[in-house]
């Protein structure tokens, strides 16, 4: 195992995996932009670097500074966490090259799986099924328009460079394409520096379902089970939960060896998740494998008691995989809330402030990963993400109702502070996805119902009748059950610019 390691990243997630170090008697070194400097990740490093100012690209994604930063301070290892610099094979080569151990993937299996068209043609090769459409990228719009034509609409343009719910757009109709196409095109080459596109159908009732592997450098590899990740607004998750609920055992277990053979097959090592729609049928179409830790990773770690973040560093240090896939058993139900400073409101947006007031949630079976706490300043500058509630249960309804009542409890406030907890519960209340049969449409249908009917309703008795002194309940989304103010409605703040990683 490795003396000392290097987490290159902020927020929740460097705390994670600080915390596993020290459980793991690894020392660390935690690198931070200024903006950053008061954070409960530099308070508990053993040691810190500053690694330039508040925007990401001259700190968080300044890979001289970082590597300089390993050097300075004897790091053997460094640690990328999600987001950022985790999946950059540019920045895995160069913390080679300067003696440093990448947690992650070897740099030529990053580069080849970061290129989603090269990542679909080795997943094909592999036998994973695709869902209908190109396999390359398409170079002109009337390439772009014959495959549309071939798997019908609607279709979805993507970056091959694209990742993190960016570089995406529907198209419904072949009047739509040329210009998507386009458009899609340009924002690849602004966000990516890459403005290859493909063209696959569009799955609109279909269900984002995941499998967490295991791999390490002698050729073993395990699955962790399933997660469902389909309650997403533009392609972000909000809720997720493990295992997968209302599948049938055996769509199960092929999405689970299937995701493994695609791993290995391409000489992946350390924690990564290969990614699926299943569709209403259950068929089961391969989107991407990430090669970092997911922001979901609580909710595996719940089921299965593997610590993720200890294997990703033993794997990393050259020790074969301590276990083996017998050893695997999914236990129970664990459910994930992303707590976002955002205002559903307002179509999510950022709404970062001072916190004045931060009480996170606490019981049986309760989990709360946050760098949050009370006088923190959420910057601008950053994702939104301030915190993630998972909760465990034996079944799936004591677990959803676990949840519940932990987001009930977590409160935060502070002047224009608004979270995306009002929400989360309106989806736990709603029938579909209590019944486990959502798909990845549930938020737009949450947020843009059907036109309701209008019925007449007679009005009260004007003698004090029986209705007279009737309570109409309230029935908001985010109504508190106990008829109580919610701590986060406070005052909106003005619209912020939000710059994401």
């Amino acid at each position: 195992m490795f003396d000392k390691v290097l987490i290159a990243n902020r927020g929740e997630i460097a705390l994670r995996v600080l915390r596993a170090c020290r459980e793991l008697g690894v020392r660390t070194v935690v690198v931070h932009s200024s903006a950053d400097a008061d954070s409960l990740p530099v308070r508990l490093a053993d040691e810190t670097v500053r690694i330039g100012p508040a925007a990401s690209r001259q700190s968080y994604l300044n890979a001289a500074a970082i590597v300089e930063a390993a050097r300075q301070t004897g790091a053997q290892a460094v640690h990328p966490g999600y987001g950022f610099l985790s999946e950059d094979a540019d920045f895995a080569e160069i913390c080679a090259e300067n003696g440093l151990t990448f947690v992650g993937p070897p740099p030529q299996v990053m580069a080849a799986l970061a290129d989603k068209s090269t990542a679909r043609a080795l997943m094909s090769r592999a036998g994973l099924p695709l869902p209908p459409g190109s396999v390359r990228t398409l170079p002109t719009a009337a390439d772009a328009l014959d495959v549309a034509a071939e798997v019908g609409y609607p279709v979805i343009v993507k970056a091959a460079a694209g990742g993190g719910g960016r570089g995406m757009t529907v198209v419904r109709s072949a009047a739509e394409l040329p210009r998507a196409y386009a458009r899609t095109r340009a924002a690849a080459q602004v966000a990516f520096g890459d403005d290859r596109v493909y063209v696959e159908r569009y799955l609109a009732d279909a269900r984002h379902v995941e499998v967490q592997v295991l791999c390490d450098g002698h050729g073993n590899g395990i699955h962790l089970g399933t997660r469902d990740c389909s309650v997403q607004r533009r392609h972000q998750k909000l809720i997720e939960e493990a295992p997968a609920p209302a599948l049938r055992p055996a769509t199960l277990d092929t999405l689970a060896e299937t995701a493994l053979r695609g791993a290995l097959s391409v000489g992946f090592t350390g924690a990564g998740t290969v990614e699926f729609l299943v569709d209403e049928a259950e068929r089961c179409h391969f989107l991407e494998i990430n090669c970092r830790i997911q922001v979901e990773h609580p909710v595996t770690e719940m089921v299965t008691g593997i610590d993720l973040v200890h294997e990703q560093l033993h794997v990393a240090a050259g020790t074969p995989l301590r276990w083996r896939q017998e050893d695997v058993r999914l236990r129970g139900v664990a459910v994930e809330c992303r707590v976002n400073v955002e205002d559903p409101d307002r179509d999510f947006a950022p709404a970062p402030g001072r916190l004045d007031h931060f009480r996170p949630p606490g019981g049986p079976f309760t989990r709360v990963d946050t760098h949050g706490h009370v006088g923190y300043l959420v910057s601008p500058h950053y994702d939104s993400l301030l915190a993630k509630v998972a909760v465990w249960a034996p079944d799936r309804d004591g677990a959803l109702d676990r949840l519940d009542r932990a987001l009930a409890e977590f409160e935060i406030a502070g002047p224009g502070v608004r979270t995306t907890i009002p929400f989360a519960r309106r989806v736990l209340r709603d029938a579909a996805f209590r019944a486990g049969r959502h798909t990845t449409g549930l938020v737009d249908r949450l947020l843009n119902p059907p036109a309701a009917v209008a019925v007449p309703v007679a009005a009260p008795p004007r003698d004090g009748g029986a209705d007279a002194d009737r309570t109409v309940p309230d029935i908001r989304a985010d109504a508190d059950p106990a008829g109580r103010t919610p701590v986060t409605a406070v005052p909106a703040a003005g619209p912020t610019a939000w710059r994401n990683p």
